[in-house]
């Protein structure tokens, strides 16, 4: 048996010096180049503990807006808030004489790019590989600059700019020379000289002009062969077998290049880039001329639905109005969360004290595993990341009670069988056996509660249950794993170590 705890220590000590680590207010981050790795870990709040970017659109349009367009609004402007790095914007659809949507953005830094990003048109592009494997979410550079109404793209190189200043001439200009472009000269006026123009040296241009000072992307660029102008519409639908697909529809146009495309790239991939992040890769199994086709995959309801949408609605299907924006401050305020801190370091300290005092050896060992519990729970907000808000964190305070709920049943099996005259070891060992089919049902029950909230908070908008049933849930979790094998560890060393057969009072008895 000491041999078996001390491998479990050795797991409990990696484990425990890991949160350490992540929770380390000067946490460096995680950053692997290497593997592609950049990130940094540190602590996300909501909207209520640290305030952020208010904004409200309202539907521009006298046309009747249909309540999927203005889900689909909701998904493609989601999207767009959280490449900013925004954790949990709380994003509703509010019913009013005109249909509106309310964006709030916690921590935003930059309200001028997020309201940008909020207005954006969205492009969305069927794009080249080349070869390589494109996944889903993945961020990708594609050639496309210039969005054509036809569904083509002007690259970088093709984008004209506007004609330099005109120079007028007091004196003719003479020499020996011809000037010889090699490339038209276009103006906005009609140029008509007197006479020959003519120069000292010949001035030859061999590229077009694109600007003063040319972009160099810094990672591969993606060819991007058509856009979404040329999708008519895009629906989810079941195949034969009953599978998930998406059908959609091409302009005239589209079913031009799309044919062209797909007849010479049959058996290779096509990628569904929505604003540089692709949604799905498909491949090509067969040529489409025909201006319909079908995209096949692995797909559930939801999946497909939102691609679809993602297709037709590449853009807001809505145009949308910002009627009014402003910053916020925390609504709960500073004063209010240092209350909270308080009130819930004082809820620790009397849930130990009652422990050392009542469970006595068991009790101290059990708020060492707490100790252990709350650094574990806290790091894992922080790697996932969650957002804290104040409901998150009465989620995470009720956890802690859950965890010394598991601690109490426990130690009153041990006493039991203590008084029934076990032996200290066998006392353990069945305290623990008895008590895990009550600490299993009990903790089942609170996370199908927490699955239920979670769910119908993410149905209805309501993004603060969703946070309170996540943080519990996350704590359940790991409470199970100290109640159940950091205490019993704990214990099994103190009993390797000293004899207490005889000193059933440090145990409460």
């Amino acid at each position: 048996m000491r041999q078996r705890a001390s491998r479990w220590l050795i797991l409990i000590i990696v484990i425990a010096l890991v949160a350490a680590w992540v929770v380390w207010p000067q946490n460096p981050g995680i950053h692997i180049p290497a593997l592609g790795i950049d990130r940094d870990i540190s602590t996300h709040l909501g909207l209520d503990l640290q305030g952020g970017l208010e904004v409200l659109l309202e539907a521009d349009t006298n046309s009747p807006v249909t309540a999927r367009d203005l889900e689909a609004s909701r998904v493609i402007i989601n999207r767009r808030v959280n490449a900013l790095g925004v954790t949990e914007p709380l994003i509703q659809v509010v019913q009013g004489a005109k249909p509106r949507i309310s964006v709030n953005l916690p921590g935003i830094k930059d309200p001028e790019t997020a309201i940008a990003s909020i207005k954006q048109t969205g492009l969305l592009e069927f794009v080249d590989p080349g070869g390589d494997t494109l996944v889903q979410d993945q961020v990708i550079q594609t050639d496309c600059v210039v969005p054509q109404p036809n569904g083509t793209c002007l690259t970088a190189g093709q984008v004209p700019i506007g004609p330099t200043p005109a120079v007028t001439a007091t004196q003719p200009l003479t020499g020996t020379n011809p000037i010889t472009p090699t490339t038209p000269i276009t103006a906005t006026s009609p140029i008509t000289p007197a006479g020959p123009i003519t120069g000292t040296s010949a001035i030859t241009a061999t590229n077009p002009i694109t600007g003063t000072n040319p972009i160099t992307p810094t990672g591969k660029v993606y060819h991007t062969v058509m856009t979404g102008a040329i999708l008519q519409d895009a629906t989810p639908d079941r195949d034969q077998i009953g599978r998930w697909e998406i059908r959609f529809t091409l302009t005239a146009e589209g079913s031009r290049l799309f044919g062209e495309y797909t007849s010479a790239h049959i058996g290779q991939n096509l990628a569904i880039v929505l604003d540089k992040k692709v949604l799905s890769a498909p491949r090509i199994q067969s040529a489409i001329t025909g201006g319909q086709g079908v995209i096949t995959g692995n797909f559930t309801a939801d999946e497909a639905t939102r691609l679809a949408d993602l297709l037709k609605y590449g853009a807001l299907p809505v145009p949308f109005k910002i009627i009014r924006n402003n910053t916020i401050g925390p609504t709960l305020g500073e004063d209010s969360v240092r209350k909270s801190l308080i009130a819930g370091v004082i809820g620790l300290l009397a849930v130990a004290t009652f422990m050392i005092a009542y469970y006595r050896l068991p009790g101290i060992l059990a708020v060492a595993a707490l100790l252990i519990y709350a650094m574990i729970t806290f790091a894992l907000f922080r790697l996932i990341p969650v957002t804290l808000t104040l409901p998150g964190i009465f989620g995470f305070i009720l956890s802690v009670g859950v965890a010394v709920d598991a601690n109490i049943l426990i130690f009153e099996r041990m006493k039991e069988e203590l008084r029934g005259g076990r032996r200290l070891d066998a006392a353990v060992d069945a305290g623990f056996a008895r008590a895990w089919p009550s600490i299993r049902d009990s903790n089942a029950s609170t996370l199908i509660t927490c699955l239920i909230l979670f769910v119908f908070g993410s149905n209805y908008g309501a993004s603060i249950v969703q946070g309170f049933a996540v943080t519990l849930a996350l704590g359940v979790g790991v409470s199970l794993f100290t109640a159940i094998l950091v205490t019993r560890t704990f214990l099994h060393l103190v009993l390797d170590q000293m004899d207490f057969s005889q000193r059933h009072a440090w145990f409460g008895v």
